[in-house]
């Protein structure tokens, strides 16, 4: 296994960063994609974040391990590779990496994940750090302190997600996005795992969009369907988790 530093060398060269165009210090985002890899709604959420005078950091896991969408899609997407805490160490090394440039306030940070990508924050967010394992040698290297909000779209928690109801043992400000009509989960599962969140003090609120599993992409593939009013909805309530997490004073 790679260690963090590792971890992100091969990651950094597949990561697109999207936001003002200066150097000064700014809170980051982090993007991680679901199970189908890069698709075209990420660019509009990096977009509003950088409207919101924020750094975007939309992550590719895939490139760095030559896998094509069409290998994922069969893979990854069916539960056979990459679980989530395996793509954990994605996001620990991406935050670790990201926390170290000197155009980021490493104070302010947040992380989004669709789908898979949620899966992957949510065991960085459960785990104990302090044993190796979720894909790195040194998972207890990246530092989360800086972590102050979290945005999950429909996040994978059906029942591969072994430890979906494992407390968190950091609790930053979430909004988590709930498909009413997702294939994946039912809305009951979806909240329940939202109020286990809430029991360790984080602040969660919960939108319940009236719309399928990944509403937001622009594509059909039944059953998941594109609502094009749902997705800029949800654009809208990112970029204004970020703006209050952004003004809000440190903990």
């Amino acid at each position: 296994m790679d260690t963090l530093a590792q971890r992100w060398a091969r990651l950094e060269p597949h990561t697109v960063v999207v936001g003002p165009d200066d150097d000064r210090p700014r809170p980051a985002v982090l993007l991680f994609h679901g199970c189908g890899g890069l698709r075209g709604h990420l660019p509009k959420y990096a977009a509003a974040a950088k409207a919101a005078g924020w750094r975007a950091f939309i992550v590719d896991s895939y490139a760095p391990r030559g896998w094509s969408r069409e290998f994922a899609m069969m893979t990854v997407c069916t539960g056979l590779a990459f679980q989530g805490w395996e793509r954990a160490g994605d996001v620990l090394a991406t935050l670790d990496g990201v926390s170290r440039r000197r155009d980021v306030d490493a104070s302010k940070l947040a992380l989004a994940g669709w789908s898979h990508g949620g899966w992957g924050i949510m065991e960085a967010m459960s785990a104990d750090r302090a044993r190796r394992g979720l894909g790195v040698v040194d998972p207890g290297g990246a530092s989360l302190d800086g972590v102050k909000a979290v945005y999950l779209a429909y996040p994978y928690v059906g029942f591969l997600a072994l430890n979906r109801m494992r407390a968190w043992r950091h609790c930053p400000k979430t909004l988590a996005v709930v498909a009413r009509r997702d294939h994946l989960t039912t809305v009951r599962n979806a909240e329940r795992i939202n109020e286990m969140m809430r029991g360790c003090g984080a602040d969660v609120e919960t939108w319940i969009a009236e719309g399928t599993h990944s509403f937001d992409e622009p594509m059909t593939a039944p059953p998941m369907r594109y609502d094009e009013t749902l997705s800029t909805e949800a654009i809208r309530r990112f970029r204004a988790l970020l703006e209050d997490t952004a003004v809000a004073p440190p903990v």
